[in-house]
């Protein structure tokens, strides 16, 4: 894996070797699907060194190509490129990378797309059987595949089963698992599934929850205490208050980290990129106006009600709670609780990307509503990193 040339989408550039931005680990890894870069961002936290991310959408791969300089940035449909190929681009040889990883695109299995509409060929969910070819053909020592969390069970555990079938075919030892990212520290309930994969046996596991709510805890001998799930105000209340349509890019903090979480989400710069107020329209800021922190919809005066809407329309996030699952929607507040819980706006794509467990270094690239795309289909990299801890050194 020495220094390589590839079609980024905007250019060639080489690897810098002696890039400041490139970790000191000899573990490499590969990101496929690799959206803004959740799963990279997490990798790279653990000490991985990031080689080359890949996705077809050219925004995603614009924010990906910005937070990662030292890898290869690549606008590519995994699907249209055999693996060989994708392998020889990169300079690397079947059973020499350490770490394969990639979150293929889950419309086909979530339950926030009809039931009518979800069909077991449907093209994205055959993207599994992409990564999977990316799999068999690189080797590599280590994988880790995401996906929402209804794609274990769904159609009858047929693509669980083929996973788990054809890495062990290939000499894997194969381990998956419904994680919440709330219970490890993220401030946001998001049910997930992974998949985890070693080669030669080598022993792998899930970490334990480090999170939980309080009436959950159990405090006995020889069982180590969990911290109370991170609330949203805990994660957001470092950051400016704004007006709907307001907001400066750099700004700053306005406070010093208040906890644990605040201190590993700040930039050491002490700036902060796309904390922006969307500009509501005019009924939008009406019916935000007449709610209060934790309501919603339901609690709309009648002449301010919508005939239908999302589950959590309008909703108003309090400061105690923990957030809900982020959507692509993010951006609109009748697609969700996604009102703040003290000004009177939707949360910030820099909010969103808090609740979401990016570092505030992360820049997002591209309009309001794409980057909103970017973040709702993204995995927590603090979830990433945690989950790395029980993968083999």
């Amino acid at each position: 894996m020495a220094q390589n040339t590839a079609n980024t989408g905007g250019g060639s550039r080489k690897i810098a070797a002696g890039a400041a931005i490139v970790t000191k680990s000899k573990r490499f890894a590969v990101d496929l699907f690799c959206g803004c870069g959740g799963i990279s961002s997490g990798l790279r936290d653990a000490g991985f060194r990031i080689l080359a991310g890949a996705d077809m959408e050219r925004h995603y791969i614009q924010t990906y190509q910005e937070n990662f300089p030292e890898a290869e940035s690549l606008r590519i449909d995994l699907a249209a490129v055999p693996p060989k190929n994708f392998g020889s681009s990169l300079k690397i040889r079947p059973g020499e990378l350490d770490l394969l990883a990639g979150g293929p695109p889950c419309q086909g299995f979530s339950k926030n797309v009809p039931r009518s509409r979800r069909t077991s060929d449907l093209a994205n969910n055959l993207l599994i059987r992409t990564f999977l070819d990316y799999c068999e053909y690189l080797r590599p020592k280590m994988i880790l595949m995401e996906n929402v969390a209804e794609m274990r069970n769904g159609f009858d555990q047929s693509y669980t089963s083929e996973i788990g079938e054809r890495l062990t075919t290939l000499g894997y030892s194969v381990q998956h698992s419904i994680l919440n990212a709330a219970d490890y520290g993220v401030p946001q309930r998001r049910r997930r599934a992974f998949f985890l994969a070693a080669a030669d046996g080598a022993p792998i596991k899930f970490p334990q929850p480090t999170h939980s709510k309080p009436g959950d805890q159990i405090s006995l001998p020889g069982i180590e205490k969990k911290s109370n799930h991170l609330s949203v105000w805990e994660a957001i209340s470092d950051l400016p208050s704004l007006l709907h349509g307001t907001g400066s890019q750099p700004c700053e903090y306005i406070s010093r980290p208040r906890n644990t979480f605040q201190r590993k989400m700040r930039n050491a710069s002490g700036k902060v990129m796309n904390h922006v107020a969307r500009k509501l329209r005019p009924r939008q800021l009406e019916r935000l106006s007449s709610l209060e922190p934790g309501q919603g919809h339901k609690n709309l005066p009648v002449h301010l009600r919508t005939k239908s809407g999302y589950s959590g329309a309008y909703g108003r996030l309090t400061k105690e709670m923990v957030a809900p699952t982020i959507t692509r929607w993010v951006f609109h507040p009748g697609s969700g609780r996604f009102g703040h819980p003290v000004d009177i706006r939707t949360i910030t794509m820099r909010e969103t990307a808090r609740i979401q467990g990016f570092k505030d270094s992360f820049v997002l690239i591209g309009s309001y509503t794409q980057q909103a795309g970017q973040l709702g289909n993204a995995v927590p990299p603090l979830l990433i990193e945690k989950i790395c801890n029980g993968l083999p050194s």
